[in-house]
């Protein structure tokens, strides 16, 4: 009875995480396991019909004997060879001793590779790299101070637990942000502010029945990209929101661009629903054309009508990052050592050094010491997003930490460590990279360095910010850059606009190792500071054909050289010779062109190639010559060969490398 009863209030369309949420499944188990029956499925918001639901119940209720559950073969992982590991930073010395050569040896080596090195200096990963190929080693890296913190305490997957998201509120001033975050906390921040706009960057949570949410409300996509920028990955989902009755503006596309150069999820809030010159499908339709489809449309992306200021659709927003979330199984260990990110730091008169924490794995405690960014500290106190003491913090919670030795920068990674002394030790250590790294800026891409970089692996695309003083020129630069794409090498226009370049397109350039391009305009003062302190490259011109060519010529560049063959010259074999430990030598007259020692030759007979190899011996009378002319008789021995026949040709030919160029 029970059986027929569920099967008819099946007879209706159902999403995905509905079905999933009534078989008690998580939403991506059930997409994988739809998959298993053949069935092609977008996301959690798609559409079931009937049949497959009924389908997927019945398939359920059937029990599986032992004999018809699938075995999983065992896969035969690959194997390595047993290939000596040289990790970075290890002396000459100890390269020497553990390759069983001799020190002086591998530093001629490396004299002739154009490097000065003695018995005692540590080698970095690109010098080893260069090595490699002579001595037959794998190289590896020195994992980074913030890398050996995670990995002293291992997470396995009986501690994990699910943890909440972390969504970045982002998009056009003015079009709702801190609304929508007002509405979603039902606290006055906006009165609070200077003008109605954020002047600072606040992080707090909301519990939505069993389950919660945390919400980054910055001043700006800036501040999201700058903690990319230092490498702290801290958003689970973007939230973009766009006023219905202005569509997208200047602003939505640049925080549209950052959230995808950081490869993070984006849910579209569409405000101001309820003005009388509110165009919802026009917005939608603004964002299909920046590949944004609403997954009513078929696309990907979730898109919740609200309206900030008169609450509408805040629980629907607040259950689609919940889906979201689900999706993302975001998990987190509460039982081990806190580490996270600053969100944001500043000097307080009264309280010294205060930074507001994203806790994202273990769970601090009040007295643990610990590291961020490049000081040290120790908790005295910890303030909850209400400003309530607290005395631990676990996963995703947001909370203001009293007790550090300096003011952090936001986006420091912060890790809690054993002791006090070894976070004063890792804090001394820091500050002198610090100072090293202040003497030897970071190298960023630039256009004479692109060929440099793409040999040694460190870009994979060419990624470029396009900014104009006119939209037209804007899309004319645009459409010629994107027809020099070839094959080998994927142009990634990762935002541009009009208007001069700003210290935000240098932050998202550093980010994404970008090559900022400027047409018509000029960087501000900021931006030409902050482009020097990052080491990003502001190109600039007032004619579009020259900025391509400098393009189409670093692109030139980055193509892998063409190998041909060039015929050096032909001879004829007239006599063999026998010769005592050299064996056989061809007598031969040189027909065309040139025979060079030590280059490539081949035999061939009646028109068929019947061995190739390397002229070993060239000789005139009873000299050596590296080689004869068109005209000359001469001796001709190689390498493992002696089947010489009267009327061979011998054809002598080299490789070169040939630069590649766009057609």
């Amino acid at each position: 009875m029970k059986k027929s009863e569920s099967k008819k209030q099946q007879k209706r369309n159902v999403r995905v995480y509905e079905l999933a949420k009534e078989m008690e499944l998580s939403s991506k188990e059930l997409i994988e396991e739809l998959r298993g029956y053949g069935i092609s499925i977008k996301s959690h918001m798609s559409t079931l019909d009937p049949e497959t639901v009924e389908l997927i119940l019945a398939e359920r209720e059937e029990p599986v004997t032992e004999d018809e559950t699938p075995a999983l073969a065992a896969k035969d992982e690959p194997v390595e060879p047993d290939v000596l590991q040289i990790q970075e930073g290890t002396t000459v010395g100890q390269l020497a001793e553990q390759l069983g050569q001799r020190a002086t040896e591998i530093i001629t080596h490396l004299m002739t590779m154009g490097i000065m090195a003695h018995i005692n200096q540590s080698l970095d990963y690109d010098v080893l790299e260069k090595l490699a190929d002579h001595y037959d080693f794998h190289p590896t890296k020195q994992p980074s101070l913030e890398e050996r913190l995670i990995a002293q305490e291992e997470d396995h997957e009986e501690d994990l637990v699910p943890r909440a998201p972390v969504a970045t509120v982002m998009g056009h001033v003015d079009h709702g942000k801190t609304s929508l975050l007002d509405a979603v906390r039902n606290t006055s921040v906006i009165d609070t502010e200077a003008g109605g706009i954020t002047q600072h960057i606040s992080a707090f949570s909301v519990d939505i029945g069993d389950k919660r949410v945390v919400f980054l409300d910055t001043p700006g996509h800036q501040a999201f990209t700058a903690m990319r920028a230092r490498g702290a990955e801290v958003t689970d989902v973007v939230v973009l929101v766009v006023a219905a009755d202005d569509g997208i503006m200047p602003q939505t596309v640049e925080a549209l661009n950052h959230a995808k150069a950081g490869n993070v999820p984006v849910l579209v809030a569409i405000n101001k629903i309820d003005l009388p010159n509110a165009k919802v499908d026009q917005v939608k339709q603004q964002f299909a054309e920046y590949d944004i489809v609403p997954e009513e449309w078929g696309g990907q992306n979730i898109f919740v009508e609200i309206s900030a200021k008169n609450r509408i659709g805040i629980d629907n927003l607040l259950e689609m990052l919940l889906l979201e979330a689900e999706m993302l199984e975001l998990k987190a260990n509460p039982n081990r050592r806190a580490y996270g990110a600053v969100i944001e730091a500043r000097l307080d008169r009264g309280r010294g050094a205060v930074a507001t924490v994203l806790i994202q794995n273990g769970t601090l405690h009040i007295g643990d010491p610990f590291l961020a960014g490049n000081y040290d500290g120790r908790v005295r106190a910890m303030l909850n997003d209400r400003g309530e003491h607290v005395k631990e913090a676990g996963p995703a919670t947001p909370v203001e930490v009293l007790g550090f030795n300096g003011v952090p920068e936001a986006g420091d990674r912060f890790h809690v460590v054993e002791s006090e002394s070894q976070a004063r030790d890792l804090s001394t250590q820091k500050l002198a990279d610090h100072r090293n790294a202040q003497l030897t800026p970071q190298a960023r891409v630039t256009l004479e360095e692109v060929y440099r970089q793409i040999q040694e692996g460190d870009v994979k695309d060419l990624n470029l910010i396009l900014k104009a003083d006119v939209q037209g020129s804007i899309e004319a630069l645009a459409g010629s850059i994107q027809e020099l794409s070839v094959r080998e090498i994927r142009i990634r226009i990762l935002h541009k606009a009009v208007g001069g370049i700003t210290e935000a397109d240098v932050m998202l350039a550093a980010a994404s190792n970008a090559v900022i391009i400027g047409f018509n305009v000029r960087p501000t003062p900021v931006a030409m500071a902050a482009a020097e302190a990052e080491g990003v490259e502001i190109r600039t011109g007032s004619v579009i054909y020259r900025i391509i060519s400098d393009i189409r010529a670093a692109m030139e560049g980055m193509l892998e050289p063409e190998t041909r063959e060039e015929i050096l010259g032909r001879a004829t074999v007239r006599q063999v010779f026998r010769v005592p430990r050299l064996g056989s030598i061809a007598g031969s007259y040189v027909s065309s062109g040139r025979i060079v020692r030590n280059e490539s030759l081949r035999v061939i007979l009646d028109n068929r190639v019947i061995y190739e190899g390397i002229v070993h011996s060239l000789r005139r009378f009873k000299e050596d010559v590296r080689e004869v002319q068109a005209g000359y008789e001469c001796g001709i021995g190689m390498e493992n060969f002696s089947d010489f026949k009267d009327n061979d040709i011998l054809e002598c030919y080299t490789q070169i490398q040939v630069a590649r160029q766009l057609k």
